[in-house]
């Protein structure tokens, strides 16, 4: 049994990832850590009536950060409360203490396991924790299928087709500097070239979902997407499948990036990521891919600088 730890169970993403564990291939042990132990009291209470409903002997419960020093994987979704930005990036230094307070009992203790990193901004923090020099980068994951759901959400519009029938896919950063590959884009198994006015639409709706969610002032963030596809992520480790997904790693010379996190498709196993697959892309996919890398490098470069300084 492949034991989870979701520090961040409290919030919706965390509840939502652990809620959807409990259907996926595999059994887990399913631990949730939050500051709020009532809020997990009522999560657990809740999900452990729904284990009636499943088919494998999963089990949840409440944990403390000691629960992370054994963990196959630990999953990072605690942050800041989300409020009307701009971009992801105005949470860099928020959520990288979170995010270092979070890790530092795994960094003396041995730990083996892969951490699977939801806390945004995903590539700045993931590069952040890399340089520190303790993680190695297969052990170290960042969640960003959203960003290639969302663009295939925004082709089926544009095309008139189910979402599901499309397969297209968003690499880069998390953000402002996402590469869509409109070079790889399939419908039902078979490639499709998209017009102009086709790609303009598909573009709309993919670059700016991220704002027009951020307007609503909902307080809440893509729960039900990030949820189920953290499980699907999971269970892609937990069944050593080798299945390939979008997901933000350190790259080292892959795509003619060094250094920094982002965007890339991954083969996924049982210890993290097996491999990066490399794809041929175009000269204005490649140059994207870089400006991305410069992106994130210099976020966590002035976070760095503004450190040293205090």
């Amino acid at each position: 049994m492949m034991k989870v730890v979701i520090i961040g169970g409290a919030g919706g993403i965390g509840s939502s990832a652990a809620f959807n564990l409990l259907s996926a291939q595999g059994t887990y042990e399913i631990v949730l850590v939050d500051t709020r132990p009532y809020m997990i009291t009522s999560h657990v209470m809740d999900q452990e009536n729904a284990l009636a409903l499943g088919a494998t002997p999963d089990t949840v419960r409440g944990g403390t950060p000691e629960d992370t020093l054994d963990a196959d994987v630990v999953v990072l979704s605690a942050a800041v409360p989300l409020r009307l930005n701009s971009s992801r990036s105005v949470f860099l230094a928020d959520n990288a203490s979170i995010v270092g307070q979070c890790l530092r009992p795994l960094k003396d203790s041995g730990f083996g396991g892969v951490v699977l990193m939801l806390t945004n901004p995903v590539d700045a923090l993931m590069t952040w924790v890399h340089r520190q020099g303790w993680l190695p980068r297969h052990r170290l994951i960042g969640y960003t299928l959203n960003d290639s759901l969302r663009l295939r959400t925004g082709i089926a519009y544009a095309l008139g087709v189910h979402p599901r029938n499309v397969d297209a896919w968003m690499i880069g950063e998390h953000g402002e500097g996402q590469v869509p590959l409109y070079s790889r884009i399939t419908v039902g198994g078979e490639p499709v070239v998209l017009t102009s006015e086709q790609r303009a639409a598909a573009e709309e709706y993919a670059d700016n979902w991220y704002a027009r969610h951020v307007a609503l002032d909902s307080g809440r963030t893509s729960t039900w997407t990030t949820g189920l596809g953290t499980a699907r992520l999971i269970e892609a480790v937990a069944t050593d499948s080798g299945t390939v997904l979008p997901a933000s790693v350190v790259l080292d010379g892959e795509y003619g990036v060094h250094g920094a996190s982002l965007g890339v498709p991954v083969e996924v196993g049982r210890d993290g990521v097996r491999r990066v697959v490399e794809w041929d892309l175009t000269p204005g996919e490649l140059h994207g891919m870089q400006q991305a890398a410069v992106r994130v490098e210099a976020a966590v470069d002035d976070m760095d600088d503004v450190s040293a300084a205090r």
